[in-house]
């Protein structure tokens, strides 16, 4: 008899991961529907393989008959007010479990960020129990946070929910990090912040992907995992050669870390108490992100999921350098697909 391949649900499919999760779970022979809340979303999601359904986060279709829901939608820009973020990251993320519930879809995979557990600390060789950070003063961090609590505690009664974690995704598709990067350079704008010797885990998309896929189909998978590209690299290092990529080189200049979350703080307070237009030069996430030292351990992913980086650092880059038709973004056959 034919297998009966898992059907599934995406939220956030026109973004850089949901798009890609929903080329890699076509590919697999799943069918997919995916949340458009407007035409030019329903296009994306159409283009990548799956049945746009019009809605949002607040105004969720029917679920019945889903096998899995993947939550890959979050409010990512780098300066809102709270009421943005939370709408979003939180509010939203309760609308889908509760529709997970409705439709009694027995399993929930949500993208998380190792941003829920920030609040201006370095992580070094962090595993899956350090605290979640609600009170992070970043609103980014602290509604990530408030989202996986939200998804963790929804777990049992008939619903798996499962939450994987990448660090600084990067790969083909890519509309935030490196177009940033690479724009901020071009402008005479980019500086580090510090010397940028301090090591970093990163997360190439096919990788994030795969975790997802296996949260997705494992037997008994447990609540939170970490994934990454494995070995951590120097930020560096790893920045000046994503920019290398677009064709872009990095410059030298740098500014000291204090003056840089200095200015951030100060920044982000007028910005919130004047209710100036646009966003600040700087943020606190950004200066976490860039200065301090984030190393995560997968350990628990590759003992409980079988999880194993698709590709390498080095030839992701490679991929990205050569350009579109390499391999790369749903190039790796997924796990052996499943009902969960």
């Amino acid at each position: 008899m034919p297998v009966s391949m898992p059907i599934a649900f995406v939220t956030g499919g026109s973004g850089f991961v949901g798009g890609a999760l929903i080329r890699r779970l076509v590919a697999a022979g799943w069918p997919v529907r995916a949340l458009a809340r407007s035409p030019r979303s329903a296009a994306a999601v159409r283009a990548a393989g799956a049945e746009p359904v019009t809605g949002d986060l607040h105004n969720l279709p029917a679920l019945d008959g889903t096998d899995v829901a993947f939550h890959c939608a979050a409010f990512v820009e780098r300066w809102g007010t709270r009421a943005d973020y939370e709408a979003a990251n939180v509010t939203g993320t309760r609308n889908v479990v509760e529709a997970c519930r409705k439709a009694g879809t027995p399993r929930l995979v949500h993208v998380g960020t190792e941003a829920a557990v920030l609040a201006g600390q370095p992580l070094h060789e962090a595993g899956e129990d350090v605290p979640l950070r609600p009170d992070s003063k970043s609103l980014y961090c602290a509604t990530k946070a408030m989202a996986e609590r939200v998804v963790r505690d929804a777990g049992g009664d008939g619903l798996r929910t499962v939450v994987v974690r990448p660090r600084l995704i990067w790969g083909p598709g890519d509309r935030t990090i490196l177009p940033a990067l690479a724009d901020s350079v071009r402008r005479g704008r980019f500086r580090w912040i510090g010397p940028g010797t301090h090591l970093t885990s990163t997360t190439h998309v096919d990788n994030a992907v795969h975790g997802l896929m296996l949260a997705a189909t494992a037997a008994d998978p447990g609540p939170v995992y970490f994934v990454t590209d494995g070995p951590p690299a120097v930020f560096r290092d790893f920045i000046t050669s994503l920019l290398a990529t677009a064709g872009v080189t990095a410059p030298d200049g740098h500014v000291p870390p204090r003056a840089a979350a200095l200015a951030a703080a100060g920044a982000e307070g007028a910005w919130r108490v004047l209710r100036l237009p646009g966003a600040p030069p700087i943020t606190r996430t950004e200066v976490w992100l860039s200065s301090l030292e984030c190393t995560l351990d997968i350990g628990r992913a590759r003992a409980e999921l079988g999880y194993q980086p698709v590709i390498t650092r080095e030839a992701g880059l490679s991929d990205l350098a050569a350009g579109p038709g390499t391999a790369g973004s749903a190039g790796t056959p997924p796990p052996p697909p499943g009902r969960p």
